[in-house]
Parts: structure tokens; C-alpha cells; sequence
């Protein structure tokens, strides 16, 4: 039996059907317009969009409303019948509706939109101060004190800033060193034009390493000097400021359930800068791994600068014979130097049908 997290999702199915076409217009506009805080759309507003679009030149009204059931029937959105404004019984009958995206919809349409940003290639970068920026915020969170703390929602930004810091460095690192260990980039490093971009490629490389060692020490040091419990003050806050957000759901999670997804958090931290009992930290790999791509693009650059020499001196040995043949006034002395310099061109084969006895 599958349980209830591993359960189908049927709100993805708009992306995978045969009028795809159709259903990711419709959801990419209702998700554009959630984006400036409109979240409710009539149906003669999305078909107005939908006509200004290449392919939706024999699309009607009929089409829309059976793609905006379908849409609802798969929880991508939901419809609200608008009654405020019906002047007429006939007007009321007609059940006009408005429609607002679903919370998976959002994502969907979010995370889909970042890809087509990227492409089909990694994204990522190096940014060193990222780093000190997160020195900075978890120096201020394990500064304080219980009778020193700030008001919740402080604490609150506070532990949000550092995680969104965090997260950026893990997310950027990763995708940028799978970027630089992809084939188009092994390609476009086996050419000779990569020879005028490898003093600042590795210049990038060499900064992020010095900033990491002097930034990460100092995170390392401040992890090691404060264990879990000892946050549990300024987490209290942290969760106080948490249930203080208004929300509409009838079950609200228990104290003990959010403190230890916040120590989770912070366990993650942890892990990531200091390694654990099962391996080394993501720290130490990630400076492996820039140092050694520096000495990969150290290996490129010499066996293209042999390549480059070998190809020059040759240039050189040809434009060297040339002259030769230039200074010469017979025909079949060039016959000779050509015969030693390159080789017989036409050879003779002998051939004997004697069988030996």
C-alpha cells in the first residue's frame, strides 16, 4: 500500500497529457498574474490572453471552459462562483465562476520557469561572500543570551537570513561544479580559444579558495563552540514568532514537532561545515573539488600551449624547405629533396611467379 506522501500526484498531470499545449498557457497565465497578487480570473480574461498567442487562433470559449474543468478536476485550480454581481436569475443560473491557482500549481509553474531560465545547462556560481555574510548572521544569532534576546520576530529574521544564506551556498556550489565538470565545458576547454579565458577562469577559482579558507574557518570554530541545546533560547522565539502567523488550518503543529525541525536545520549546518560520523563535510569536497579543477585547467592549458608550439615550429620547418626548393634551378634536383624530405611518390612492386623447389 502507498503511503500517503508517496501518493500519485495527479496535479502534475496538465504537464505530461496530450493537450499540454493548452493547460500549461492556461496555468502559466493564471500563474503570472498570482505573481502581482491577482489570484482570481474570470474566463473571458484568460481567453483574451490566450488569443494573442501563437496556436490559439481557432481556440473558443467551449475549449477554454472544458480545459478549465479539467484543470479543476486535477486540483490545478479552483473555481468560485461569483454571485455578487448577478442581476438576473438567468444571470445567477449561468453559475459565473473566477478561478485561482493552487499552491502546487505555483510551484510547478515556479520551478518550471527557473529551468527554461537555465537551460539545459548547470547555473551556479562561486560567491565567496556568501560566505561571510553567513559568518556574520550565525556570529550575531549565537552572540546572545536569554535575558539579551531580541523580540521573536528579530530572532525569527534572523535564523531565516542564515538558512537563506545556506542554502544559497549549497545550491550555487553544487550547480556550479557540475557546470565546470560538464561535457560542453570539457569541450570548450579543449580549445584553443579557452587559452584567452583561463588566467580569469582561474583567477575566479583561486579568490573562492582563499575567501573559503579564511570565511570557513571561522564557521567552523563558532560551530564547535556552541552545542544544540544552547540555541534552544533564541529557538524558543524563533517558533513563539511561528505560531504567531495567522493561518487557516484546523491543525496547528506542536511545540516539540517545530523545535526539532529547527535543530534539524541547524544539525544540517552543522554536517555540512564539520562532517559527521559517516564522512567527511561537503566543505572539505567542495575545496577538493575547486582545487582541483585548478589543476585540471593547469593540465589543459599546458598540453594546448605543446600543441600550439609543435604546430608553430613545424610552420616554421616547412617555410625552411621551401626556400630550399625556391633556390633551386633544376628540376630533378627538387625531384631529390623532395624524395628525401618527403618520401618516394611512386615506388615499384616486383613481382616473380618462380615457385621455389
Amino acid at each position: 500500500m502507498v503511503t500517503e506522501p508517496f501518493k500519485r500526484v495527479q496535479e502534475a498531470s496538465y504537464l505530461t497529457v496530450d493537450k499540454a499545449w493548452s493547460y500549461r498557457a492556461i496555468l502559466r497565465y493564471f500563474f503570472m498574474q498570482h505573481e502581482r497578487m491577482r489570484d482570481f480570473l474570470f474566463p473571458e480574461e484568460v481567453m483574451d490572453h490566450l488569443q494573442q498567442l501563437h496556436g490559439f487562433e481557432d481556440y473558443t470559449e467551449e475549449q477554454l471552459h472544458m480545459d478549465l474543468d479539467q484543470l479543476v478536476r486535477w486540483n490545478n485550480l479552483i473555481a468560485r462562483q461569483e454571485t455578487g454581481k448577478a442581476r438576473t436569475i438567468e444571470e445567477f443560473k449561468k453559475k459565473r465562476f473566477r478561478f485561482q491557482c493552487t499552491p502546487y500549481t505555483v510551484e510547478f509553474e515556479r520551478m518550471l520557469m527557473a529551468m527554461e531560465s537555465s537551460g539545459e545547462s548547470f547555473g551556479g556560481s562561486l560567491e565567496k561572500k556568501e560566505f561571510e555574510r553567513l559568518y556574520e548572521t550565525l556570529y550575531e544569532i549565537t552572540s546572545y543570551r536569554t535575558s539579551t534576546l531580541p523580540k521573536p520576530a528579530d530572532c525569527a529574521q534572523l535564523w531565516n537570513d542564515a538558512f537563506t544564506y545556506f542554502q544559497s551556498i549549497r545550491t550555487n556550489t553544487s550547480d556550479y561544479i557540475a557546470h565546470i565538470n560538464s561535457e560542453e565545458a570539457e569541450e570548450r576547454m579543449q580549445t584553443e580559444a579557452f587559452l584567452v579565458f583561463k588566467d580569469q577562469f582561474t583567477t575566479y577559482l583561486r579568490d573562492f579558495i582563499i575567501e573559503l579558507q579564511q570565511t570557513a574557518l571561522k564557521i567552523q570554530q563558532l560551530l564547535t563552540s556552541i552545542r544544540s541545546a544552547d540555541l534552544h533560547p533564541f529557538l524558543d522565539k524563533v517558533i513563539r514568532h511561528q505560531q504567531q502567523v495567522f493561518r487557516f488550518e484546523d491543525v496547528e503543529k506542536d511545540e516539540h514537532e517545530l523545535l526539532e525541525v529547527e535543530e534539524g536545520k541547524w544539525q544540517s549546518l552543522h554536517i555540512w561545515f564539520l562532517g559527521n560520523e559517516h564522512g567527511e563535510s561537503e566543505l572539505e569536497m567542495l575545496e577538493m573539488r575547486t582545487n582541483e579543477q585548478i589543476r585540471r585547467i593547469t593540465r589543459v592549458v599546458q598540453r594546448l600551449g605543446e600543441r600550439y608550439q609543435y604546430f608553430r615550429s613545424r610552420k616554421k620547418d616547412y617555410l625552411h624547405v621551401a626556400k630550399w626548393f625556391d633556390e633551386m634551378s633544376e628540376l630533378a634536383s627538387a625531384h631529390e629533396l623532395s624524395a628525401v624530405i618527403f618520401g618516394v611518390f611512386h615506388t615499384q612492386h616486383l613481382l616473380s611467379e618462380h615457385v621455389p623447389t
